[in-house]
């Protein structure tokens, strides 16, 4: 079932990546990549990287808030691990960046992954917040072309028939109270099995974790490392624009519409947000009066040199990590071998 998921993904990747390819002057989009001013990109690396020890900085106080402090090179390895890990497996790096925590740092995976959660909660605020910005700034760019580009008419339909929509929500809402109420007619077996039981206390770990920002010892401090990330991921895509003569005029409000519908893109379920991340990046750009190869170009560009650095910084941390897995079974050997032999002989 796994291979399946992830092969449907990698489909998904795929066709969206044709999609925003198709019809296009490749040669043109070549010339663009190549000509391109590497200067801004190679800039946009390094406040990339001044982010990840940001966010780095900003999970470890949210596990010190939780009760279990962990060093600041072994919480940010093991994000990095994570940030590598979901270039190939889809959303399994939240998972794998707090397992990988547990074996370096000693922190309980539920705690670290209620941490996780909270972290992401934060994110879609901010994210929902630009997008309310996005579109109170610059609302009538998006109006006209949503509605004369995208839909092209068809908004009008949509808004006469209602019903599909109006019945698809009624079957989730009967859906989840029917969910709801076999729960709790059924508690009392439940709580008779390992397995439940088992759940609850995971489940309670993970609320520890969410609920850490509450108990953050500096929380001032937290909200600035959380706007400094969010002012680098602007930072990049803004200096990103100085790449491409096409792109060069564009301002801060095109930016921050790029940051916006770019992150949504870099939030779906496939790896690396491959395939979304380039059909928003390229749909926005064109609503800015764009072409379709120089808005390809600079979301390939832009994507594919933020994929080096995860892969560059993710694979030193894979390296410290391996490196201290292996210190630690070297030092449990030594402990071993140092233990005396106990020999018993039989009784006469």
């Amino acid at each position: 079932m796994k291979f399946l998921k992830y092969a449907l993904l990698l489909g998904i990747s795929a066709a969206l990546m044709w999609f925003a390819v198709r019809g296009q002057d490749l040669s043109r989009v070549g010339h663009y990549i190549r000509t391109a001013n590497y200067f801004w990109l190679g800039l946009t690396l390094v406040i990339s990287t001044l982010g990840y020890f940001s966010r780095g900085y900003r999970w470890q106080m949210q596990l010190a808030a939780s009760g279990t402090p962990a060093p600041f090179w072994t919480v940010y390895h093991a994000m990095m691990v994570g940030y590598l890990a979901n270039l190939v497996l889809p959303r399994a790096g939240e998972v794998i960046r707090c397992s990988v925590l547990r074996r370096t740092g000693g922190v309980p995976v539920q705690v670290a992954l209620g941490t996780v959660v909270t972290e992401r909660v934060i994110d879609v605020l901010v994210l929902l917040s630009l997008l309310g910005l996005t579109l109170a700034l610059d609302f009538k760019t998006f109006w006209v072309f949503v509605t004369e580009q995208l839909l092209a008419g068809r908004a009008d339909a949509l808004a006469r028939n209602r019903t599909p929509l109006l019945l698809a929500a009624l079957g989730g809402l009967l859906l989840l109270g029917a969910a709801a109420f076999a729960l709790v007619r059924n508690l009392e077996r439940l709580r008779q099995l390992a397995f439940f039981n088992r759940a609850v206390v995971f489940a309670r770990g993970l609320l520890a974790g969410v609920f850490s920002v509450r108990r953050l010892e500096h929380k001032w401090l937290f909200v600035a490392h959380t706007l400094f990330t969010w002012g680098v991921y602007f930072l990049l895509d803004y200096l990103a624009f100085f790449c491409f003569p096409e792109t060069y005029g564009l301002g801060m409000k095109a930016g921050l519409a790029v940051l916006t519908f770019g992150s949504f893109g870099m939030a779906a379920p496939v790896a690396g947000g491959i395939g979304p991340f380039h059909v928003l990046v390229q749909g926005i750009l064109l609503a800015y009066g764009i072409s379709k190869e120089a808005g390809i170009a600079y979301a390939l560009v832009v994507h594919g040199a933020q994929t080096l650095l995860v892969v560059l910084l993710g694979g030193i941390s894979f390296v410290a990590v391996a490196a201290h897995d292996k210190g630690t079974l070297s030092a449990e050997a030594a402990a071993l071998a140092q233990e005396p032999i106990i020999t018993m002989s039989n009784e006469q």
